[in-house]
């Protein structure tokens, strides 16, 4: 008699395709690792940096600066307390003007004629505050009517209170002004 037989059938899973996707997933990891190591570790000789020396800086910093214009202007006591340049420049200007204006006047200088000149002063502020005239333009008909004019205007120069000089890049500079003082009598 014959009997019904199960036969038992043996499933194989291929493994090894299993294996070869686990050792592929593996290897482009690795590869990508390779690539974004070798990547970093040669990246800096793919940027071009440009050295300089400290020459070379200093002169182009040197080029760029605007050697005729100060940041902060000098500076009476009085004019201290601005920080707007061009509030600093009036209030010098002003006080300067004003105390030649005060000192030539107690004077009491007595015309003969009428008279209408500009006299042109120009001096100097030096690094550490020193006001020093450089030169004192007068016209020849104005000085023959007034000879102490000059001497009034240095005597005035000498008796200003003291001056805190410019600043450029907060270095103390040297400044050189032209102040034209128009002169007239009543």
């Amino acid at each position: 008699m014959l009997q019904n037989s199960t036969s038992i059938q043996f499933v194989f899973i291929n493994t090894s395709k299993i294996c070869t996707f686990g050792l592929y997933y593996f290897m482009m990891r690795y590869r990508l690792f390779l690539i974004v190591f070798f990547f970093l570790a040669t990246s800096c000789q793919f940027i071009e940096t440009k050295k300089i020396s400290t020459e070379t800086f200093y002169e182009e910093e040197i080029k760029s600066i605007n050697w005729k214009d100060v940041d902060q202007y000098p500076a009476f006591k009085d004019c201290e307390k601005f920080t707007e340049k061009n509030i600093q420049k009036t209030c010098f200007e002003s006080t300067l003007t004003s105390h030649l204006y005060n000192s030539i006047s107690s004077k009491n200088i007595i015309a003969r004629h009428r008279l209408q000149d500009t006299i042109t002063l120009k001096f100097s502020i030096s690094k550490t505050g020193e006001l020093r005239v450089t030169k004192i333009e007068i016209d020849s008909l104005l000085e023959v009517d007034f000879p102490m004019l000059k001497q009034y205007i240095l005597q005035s120069i000498d008796s200003l209170p003291t001056v805190a000089p410019a600043y450029k890049r907060g270095i103390p500079v040297n400044t050189t002004f032209i102040l034209p003082i128009v002169f007239q009598t009543q």
